[in-house]
């Protein structure tokens, strides 16, 4: 089973990147040591929320174009994705986010405020089921010709002898597998609970806040968040994470506090100081994590990790910006 191109990892950032490359009518495929179900896209919570990111004007611009595309695909039912209003809300006053006029943002009234926070933003955003959604992705793939394989490299040198083109969008992996120290594990848990009948979204987004609150309402479920512990790689729950998580959001939401448990999720957001959306040249000498684009002889490789906790809300800017870098490498596709 070859490939012109390869795409190592099968989270959101892998499968979009993977699909927008085939797309394009290349011939793809995805190689993972975890398959889609199994990512930690599938434990996200998630929603369209650009978390503040370097660089700043391409998270702007990534942000800007994914979100039009998450917004546009909230009309198919078979994506996972409901355009949901709600609220994001501060116990200190602060600015309006950046972006804020994307979603239509306005200041809440007072009224509109939960006890104890002093300002906030109403706006309406794409909400996401990531499992449904990933599951969409996998399928859209499959139209597109592309393929997905479970499999894993110890070495990026590994990968470029399986094809000629390769994306690297291993999330936190790529600390080992493309030896760059500089990627973090954020562990994230979060808790799925039966919905009482809460239908608007929440966030504490307190600057400086030591703990996430939030609570996404899908259908039958509300997904409450969350930890964020750096440097922590454990994948199993935390019953005591998780009754902590639900007794924030209960002080939220009242009806959340008799509301029975489905289930538990535990991912590892993958940190970096700057997303890493670039690209080089490899060759059986090459080693390390390289920056810029190199010319020669040599599979080409390129790099799209980083987003911490935004992997969704840049999935679809970065997985362009990265399927028009191939095709200006490469030179268009019979």
């Amino acid at each position: 089973m070859s490939a012109s191109v390869l795409v190592i990892g099968a989270g959101v950032s892998g499968l979009t990147t993977a699909v927008c490359l085939a797309e394009s009518g290349m011939d793809v495929r995805v190689d993972t040591d975890r398959l889609p179900g199994e990512t930690t896209s599938a434990a996200a919570g998630a929603m369209w929320d650009p978390y503040l990111a370097e660089p700043r004007h391409l998270v702007a611009r990534w942000s800007r174009e994914t979100l039009s595309v998450l917004t546009g695909l909230s009309t198919d039912a078979d994506a996972g994705i409901r355009l949901v209003e709600g609220t994001q809300e501060s116990r200190v006053p602060c600015e309006l986010p950046v972006w804020g006029a994307l979603v239509g943002a306005r200041r809440c009234e007072p009224d509109e405020l939960r006890e104890g926070f002093v300002t906030g933003w109403h706006y309406s955003a794409p909400l996401v089921d990531m499992p449904r959604y990933l599951d969409y992705l996998v399928r859209r793939l499959a139209r597109a010709g592309g393929s997905i394989r479970r499999h894993h490299y110890d070495t990026l040198e590994e990968a470029t002898r399986e094809a000629p083109v390769v994306v690297n969008c291993s999330g936190a992996g790529a600390r080992s597998l493309a030896a760059d120290d500089s990627v973090e594990a954020v562990r994230g848990q979060l808790v799925v609970v039966e919905n009482p009948g809460i239908r608007t979204f929440f966030c504490d987004d307190t600057p400086g806040a030591e703990d996430l609150t939030y609570i996404y309402p899908h259908a039958d479920v509300l997904v409450l968040g969350g930890t964020a512990d750096r440097g922590n790689w454990e994948l199993r729950p935390d019953e005591a994470a998780a009754q902590e998580i639900i007794r924030r959001c209960a002080a939220v939401e009242p009806s959340i506090a008799g509301a029975r448990v489905i289930e538990q999720r535990v991912g590892l957001r993958p940190v970096r100081e700057r997303v890493r959306l670039e690209q080089e040249r490899r060759d059986s000498t090459s080693t390390g994590a390289g920056a810029g684009m190199a010319t020669g002889a040599g599979s080409l490789l390129l790099h799209n990790y980083g987003h911490g906790g935004a992997g969704l809300t840049l999935s679809w800017g970065c997985a362009r910006e990265i399927a028009e870098r191939v095709r200006t490498a490469v030179g268009p596709t019979p």
